[in-house]
């Protein structure tokens, strides 16, 4: 039985569609979700670095949850919700032994070739890596 599903959430279509189907199964289950967002870090030295994240998370976090609760309003007291850094794959990934995963669902955008060789697939990398079941919706 799916009891704590993980969201990989990015604020697109597909996210926001994975969000609502691990609320609804979390509802059909009685189980909980947790959504993560992930701030990749791209450029810049280690304490520029470390202040810009800090300052992006906190306000991404409040945007993260009234985000979602415009979505599920009734469901948010199922949610836990976080926002980390680093590479999307590693840090969903990650949450499966931390927080006792036991569903992983994920949204997938269509890239190109050249966009998917420059900047990976999270969805590819997470269905490559993942111990536990994967839903990915498109």
């Amino acid at each position: 039985m799916l009891k704590h599903s993980l969201v990989g959430y990015d604020g697109s279509e597909t996210s926001q569609r994975a969000f609502l189907l691990a609320v609804a199964l979390a509802r059909a289950c009685g189980g909980r979700v947790r959504v993560v967002s992930v701030l990749q870090v791209s450029e810049g030295g280690a304490d520029a670095c470390a202040l810009l994240m800090t300052d992006a998370s906190a306000e991404r976090l409040e945007e993260l949850r009234r985000e979602l609760a415009a979505l599920a309003p009734d469901a948010m007291d199922r949610v836990d919700v976080e926002v980390l850094h680093g590479s999307p794959g590693d840090v969903l990934l990650g949450q499966v032994q931390q927080h006792g995963i036991d569903h992983i669902v994920i949204g997938h955008t269509e890239r190109g070739a050249l966009a998917r060789w420059l900047l990976g697939s999270v969805s590819g990398d997470v269905l490559a890596r993942a111990h536990v079941p994967v839903t990915v919706v498109r």
